[in-house]
């Protein structure tokens, strides 16, 4: 009879660790998941596993960061992935869809599968030779999926994407590292400015509509900052040491053709799939007063060198601000943590004008109930 109950109880006790066990993954299966696409702004280190220049695996990147090491992030600190994670209650980052870290209960969190030098065109950003194009990161966000499903059920993965939030980044190198590269690049030659944007925009939307059916519902999709005003184009295209004149006209056509498509493609969905995030209002505000929000300069990058601190590779032999504070922009084209921080602020709670149709703390709210 003892031994009997000693049988009964140790069949009971695994019986109870396997439902532990199981509980643990589908209670973080059933919790809200992060996937990041795009490119250096959202970068979290895929970069580091690839032949390629557009690196941030060195110092003094990650000067901010908690463990005061280079990551992959194009940043001083944490970018505005990270803050974002820290925002809807994650409590680590996605990592890098190429780390060899990412197995396991990893899957559960989301993924990042940005890549610095990408744009929406696969011939942006070919002098960085070997980055993860947009196509490549579907293939990988597809080929995530699989491994997921493997791992807690094809029933489980699929709700687990479609009530995930979506954050994409990408457009900016296609002006900045493809069109206005050299001077009669060869885009520039093959199409106008306008029309230029036109192509970008219906590229684009086939993009976000492939991300769309492969399960994504709810997209942030940020466009472009006041690209002319960043250290770099200030340095090398600044027009009467003001920012460049012709980057900025491109961010004026681009922006609000991106937020029409946005609206066409949801209309055509039926529902608010895509939330638009306008970045260039957001960097706007502490690009043309810094000192209302704590900085001493939105023109001069903290690590840098030339003028503005706006040329060349941000190294351990570049000049380096002490405070990163202080500055709006971390290197010659990305923004401080503080800077992405502000900007983070303005996606979760920001009116109408930053955020179309609602803000991320709404979304939130309106999806806590799924």
């Amino acid at each position: 009879m003892l031994m009997a109950s000693s049988s009964t109880f140790t069949h009971f006790l695994m019986v109870l660790l396997f439902l532990l066990a199981f509980g643990s993954i589908a209670s973080l299966a059933d919790g809200r998941a992060f996937f990041i696409f795009g490119d250096s702004l959202v970068d979290s280190g895929n970069n580091n596993y690839l032949t390629t220049t557009a690196r941030a695996d060195a110092p003094p990147y990650g000067i901010d960061y908690p463990t005061r090491r280079p990551t992959g992030r194009f940043s001083n600190g944490l970018n505005i992935p990270d803050l974002i994670g820290q925002k809807i209650g994650l409590s680590e980052s996605p990592l890098p869809c190429l780390s060899p870290e990412f197995n396991g209960k990893k899957l559960l969190i989301g993924a990042n599968f940005a890549s610095a030098g990408v744009g929406i065109l696969n011939d942006t950003g070919v002098q960085f030779v070997n980055i993860l194009r947009m196509y490549r990161q579907l293939e990988l966000f597809q080929e995530y999926k699989r491994r997921l499903s493997a791992q807690v059920g094809s029933r489980r993965a699929h709700k687990l994407v479609n009530q995930a939030l979506v954050l994409i980044t990408v457009g900016g190198n296609d002006f900045v590292n493809n069109y206005y590269l050299v001077p009669y690049s060869a885009r520039s030659r093959q199409y106008k400015l306008p029309d230029y944007v036109k192509f970008l925009i219906s590229e684009y939307r086939r993009l976000l509509m492939r991300l769309y059916k492969l399960g994504a519902h709810r997209v942030l999709v940020t466009g472009t900052g006041p690209m002319g005003c960043v250290p770099a184009e200030l340095a090398m295209r600044g027009t009467n040491g003001g920012c460049s004149e012709e980057l900025q006209r491109a961010a004026s056509l681009y922006n609000p053709q991106l937020v029409e498509m946005l609206n066409g493609l949801n209309k055509k969905i039926g529902k608010d799939v895509f939330i638009s995030a306008n970045t260039q209002r957001m960097h706007n505000d502490f690009v043309s007063d810094p000192r209302a929000f704590g900085f001493v300069t939105s023109q001069i990058a903290c690590c840098g060198q030339g003028p503005y601190n706006g040329l060349g590779l941000c190294t351990q032999l570049s000049n380096l601000c002490p405070n990163r504070a202080l500055y709006a922009f971390w290197d010659p084209f990305h923004p401080s943590e503080k800077a992405n921080r502000l900007i983070v602020e303005q996606i979760m709670t920001g009116s109408n004008e930053y955020m179309h149709p609602m803000n991320l703390s709404t979304i939130m709210a309106m999806d806590s109930g799924i």
